[in-house]
């Protein structure tokens, strides 16, 4: 009986050891300037923003990157719902996920959008280092990190070739974008004026507040966009989602928008809510359609 339990145990372990060697490596995170971001005004872990590097499992990787925006009102970040547990959910269906930590209050813009920026041409730079292919690089935000990633996805170059670093020789535009919750207006009565503050400070001319109102800033160059809001969400209204949405579809730009009835704000992927915890599958159902999910 005793050789039995043993021999039983060798082939437990056995089994084990390579499925643990299939999961996801643990997380990188690597300064973003490493020579010191553009306008620091210190040396501390505020003044240095970051990215961590989520990749997926030996071999499931299918060449999609995405870099994360968590929310937090541009006062503080929502690294765990939003942030890590997105890396990881992306990871799941063989995404590399890059969550950014960008530089927050009282940085000013253009701070948050020069660190998104180079989150963008990072990885486009990396793209071999990372195993990505550099034509479906995406950008994911969450509340007022929405509103980080649709300046960014309103407000791109195509790259500086004179410049010393290549990393800033290259296009800073994202491929997609997917803005769940997101603040997007700064003009109208549905703006959530926390953000706004936070990132123009109260006393910001109306020029600076019209040209981040991103609803405003929408082009045919505008990237393709998946859009997730909740009917009860008072603390961003889903106007916010609708207005960038009807923005995109008046230029013809792919997009897709969806509502629920019930539900609040700063969820996450929603994991304990059977209704809300699909927009993730069908956020993923989107970019397969989009055939951003195919290897090659």
């Amino acid at each position: 009986m005793r050789t039995r339990l043993a021999l039983l145990g060798i082939l437990l372990v056995a089994v084990s050891v390579p499925a643990l060697a299939q999961e996801a490596a643990a997380p990188k995170v690597e300064l973003l300037f490493p020579a010191g971001a553009p306008g620091a005004t210190g040396d501390t872990d505020k003044d240095k923003p970051t990215l961590t590097i989520y990749q997926p499992a030996e071999g499931k990787a299918n060449g999609c990157a995405v870099v994360i925006c968590p929310g937090g009102g541009y006062g503080h970040l929502a690294v765990d719902h939003e942030g890590k547990q997105v890396g990881e959910w992306f990871n799941s269906f063989g995404v590399t996920a890059f969550m950014l930590k960008y530089r927050l209050s009282p940085y000013r813009h253009p701070a948050p959008l020069l660190d998104a920026q180079r989150a963008i041409r990072t990885v486009r730079a990396r793209a071999k280092e990372f195993g990505v292919d550099p034509n479906r690089v995406g950008i994911l935000g969450f509340s007022a990190g929405g509103h980080l990633a649709s300046t960014a996805a309103t407000k791109f170059d195509k790259g500086n070739p004179e410049a010393k670093d290549e990393i800033d020789k290259v296009s800073c535009r994202p491929d997609f974008a997917i803005l769940a919750y997101p603040v997007i207006s700064f003009t109208e009565p549905f703006t959530h004026v926390g953000s706004r503050n936070n990132l123009l400070g109260k006393e910001a001319a109306p020029e600076l507040i019209e040209s981040l109102s991103n609803e405003k800033q929408v082009t045919a160059d505008t990237p393709p966009t998946f859009l997730f809001h909740t009917n009860g969400d008072s603390g961003v209204p889903p106007e916010n989602s609708i207005a960038f949405y009807l923005a995109l579809r008046k230029v013809k730009v792919p997009a897709e928008l969806h509502i629920y009835e019930k539900g609040g704000h700063g969820v996450g992927l929603a994991p304990k809510d059977p209704v809300l915890s699909t927009w993730p599958k069908r956020c993923e159902a989107w970019m397969g359609v989009r055939g951003l999910l195919g290897k090659g």
